[in-house]
């Protein structure tokens, strides 16, 4: 952990000219004091850090001294800024170790470090939603990436069992961390690292399997959790705008799945499919949606209640306006 801190401490000076004690202490989230001690560690390694004393004194590297730890072309530097994800990183504990490693892409980068940054920004939650920090984030992400067994307490709709996970990688959706582990049975699975009662990185390390891909795993499982949630079936016309738009509208392997159902369009351009829902409820409030540019044929029952929504969004609209002016209502 030191030498990684130094190397930072060494870069930070580097693209930053020069720092003060307490600036350097603020972004290794270390005391000044353990500043003081990686600076002569790199004195007595050679490198040739100086300090100047007074009122806006700091440390600095001699003018003209450069270390190039990287080795890494200026295009390869550029693709791996883009990975910098300071918010996840700090939520696994990886704060300093990203630190070092974005010191080390802006060295290969030269003097335009922000070029990238400046181009690409991942905000991963979702609108209208706060982004989940699970209390045991930091151990899970701990077992991942030092490939050791997790025992954990895990609370899921079936009840709490405790689990024996070898957990392969961590995935961030829409504000929510899952944790992708081989079970006791061999067998994959997802599990939310906001459902960890207990979590607890043991001694006992694990081989990973080298075919498994993390990205390939994850989308197959997304879609067949998408896929077994959507229980109901619906029979639907749908318009040319609405066809456009359903992507839009639902989840895409929804919408996917829909339109490969399609038959021939009729004489207006309207075509029937068949479209999956998870209940019927939620089923009437995504088709409310579409308005007048979708039609349900089938269940009965939800053609009924659509058509009474329509009656009643109907009679709000001709109903004289509010304000009695074609102006906005007056508060």
């Amino acid at each position: 952990m030191r030498a990684s801190r130094t190397i930072a401490l060494l870069l930070l000076l580097q693209t930053r000219r020069e720092m003060t004690a307490a600036e350097l202490a603020l972004e290794l989230e270390v005391s000044e004091r353990t500043v003081q001690r990686d600076v002569a560690a790199l004195v007595e390694a050679g490198v040739p850090v100086y300090s100047e004393r007074g009122r806006g004194g700091g440390y600095r590297l001699v003018d003209g001294y450069r270390t190039r730890l990287t080795g890494l072309e200026r295009a390869e530097a550029e693709v791996l800024h883009l990975a910098g994800l300071p918010g996840p990183l700090h939520a696994m504990g990886l704060a300093g170790q990203a630190l070092a490693a974005r010191l080390k892409v802006a060295d290969a980068l030269g003097d335009a470090p922000a070029a990238a940054v400046q181009r690409f920004h991942l905000d991963a939650p979702a609108w209208f939603r706060d982004a989940e920090t699970p209390a045991l984030l930091t151990e899970v992400s701990r077992a991942v990436w030092e490939d050791r067994v997790l025992h954990a307490r895990y609370a899921a709709r079936g009840g709490t069992r405790d689990r024996r996970l070898e957990p392969y990688g961590l995935v961030l959706k829409a504000g929510q961390w899952y944790v992708v582990a081989r079970g006791a049975s061999g067998r994959f699975g997802s599990y939310r690292v906001g459902r960890f009662e207990t979590a607890e990185a043991g001694d006992e390390r694990f081989d990973r399997d080298p075919e498994f891909d993390l990205a390939d795993h994850w989308a197959a499982a997304a879609r067949e959790f998408t896929r077994a949630m959507l229980r109901e079936r619906a029979l639907v016309r749908l318009s040319p705008l609405a066809v456009g738009n359903l992507a839009v509208l639902l989840e895409p392997t929804v919408a996917a799945d829909a339109l490969a159902t399609a038959g021939a369009p009729d004489a207006d351009g309207w075509v029937t499919v068949t479209l999956p829902v998870e209940t019927w409820d939620i089923g009437y409030f995504e088709l409310l949606r579409l308005g007048p540019e979708a039609e349900v044929l089938h269940p009965p029952e939800l053609r009924a209640r659509l058509a009474e929504a329509t009656r009643r969004a109907a009679a709000l609209y001709t109903r004289p306006h509010p304000s009695g002016t074609d102006g906005p209502p007056r508060p």
